[in-house]
């Protein structure tokens, strides 16, 4: 299954939680952290070692979360990542990270997106990007950038789980799997 789509009722949940609370801005923090943690290799090693239990593993990430935040996990944040621990999806949290950050931007009436080139874009390229995303959502809009070498050209566009994929790349592989059928 598709980590978006796994993501989006883990990511609304929290939204709603948030919003109830008023604390938004906590969650969207604890999440960037905990998808960072949670995305190191060495982390990901631990939790996926059958060796070690559920309860060391949540102490392990709570632990660290706590340490980076400078403060102690709520109960809500430590049901969640006992939650994501318990069901296996703590290759998701990224993807739960972003979906969130996508319903803060679409109660905020603003997008996010991320743009992925071969190459680092000028802040003129950026700028350009930007407006023409702007015009098109007729909303407010910011972008975050990703380099990936294998594209040679052109960009991927994402904004949640829509893509739009202009690179050379996808282009050629159209063009191959189109000329494979004749």
């Amino acid at each position: 299954m598709e980590l978006s789509t796994i993501a989006k009722p883990y990511a609304q949940a929290i939204f709603e939680i948030a919003g109830q609370s008023n604390s938004v801005s906590d969650w969207s923090n604890f999440l960037a952290v905990a998808s960072a943690i949670m995305s190191d290799k060495n982390t990901k090693s631990f939790i996926a070692s059958p060796s070690k239990s559920k309860h060391q593993k949540f102490d392990l990430i709570s632990t660290l979360i706590g340490k980076t935040t400078s403060r102690e996990l709520s109960k809500q944040e430590s049901a969640f990542i006992n939650l994501i621990l318990n069901n296996s999806r703590s290759g998701a949290i990224s993807s739960i990270a972003n979906a969130f950050e996508s319903s803060v931007s679409n109660a905020n009436k603003s997008k996010n997106f991320k743009i992925i080139s071969a190459f680092e874009l000028s802040e003129a390229e950026q700028s350009v990007i930007v407006e023409d995303l702007t015009i098109t959502h007729k909303t407010t809009v910011s972008i975050e950038t990703e380099i990936d070498k294998k594209l040679k050209g052109g960009v991927i566009i994402k904004e949640g789980d829509k893509v739009i994929d202009t690179s050379i790349k996808a282009k050629v592989d159209a063009l191959r799997a189109s000329l494979s059928v004749n």
